[in-house]
């Protein structure tokens, strides 16, 4: 005589109805934690693109330096007077070849400067080797 009563039967429906919420509360903590690992991964990912792009920019400004050491060294005054002499076949001019036209009487020489307030012409000036500027 086993009846049964409608309390005490177990159907599937009320078995899923009960664990319903703690199915749907697991899922929610599985999907934040894969976001949050998600994301943990991207900023580690990140660091390690940033510190790659830092080391290439430490690299980059050393080859600047490097070229700039470079530039100078090939603008250097002894370079360029022997590239002209050895390359292009340049010569320093004699002494009174070079001849300067110009109103600037501070760096004319004393005879350029008499000869300018007797005439009222614009100064002359002779370049010499080896003088002083």
């Amino acid at each position: 005589m086993s009846k049964t009563s409608p309390r005490g039967s177990v159907s599937l429906t009320g078995v899923l109805l009960h664990l319903l919420p703690a199915v749907f509360l697991f899922a929610l903590f599985a999907a934040v934690g894969i976001l949050h690992v998600t994301s943990r991964v991207l900023v580690v990912d990140m660091g390690y693109r940033l510190s790659q792009e830092e080391g290439e920019s430490r690299a980059l400004a050393r080859e600047n330096d490097r070229l700039k050491l470079e530039l100078a060294t090939l603008k250097g005054p002894v370079r360029l007077e022997r590239v002209a002499r050895e390359q292009l076949g340049m010569a320093m001019p004699a002494g009174g070849a070079v001849v300067s036209l110009g109103a600037d009487s501070r760096r004319a020489p004393a005879s350029a400067t008499r000869v300018e307030a007797r005439t009222a012409a614009p100064s002359t000036r002779v370049a010499e080797r080896g003088t002083a500027r």
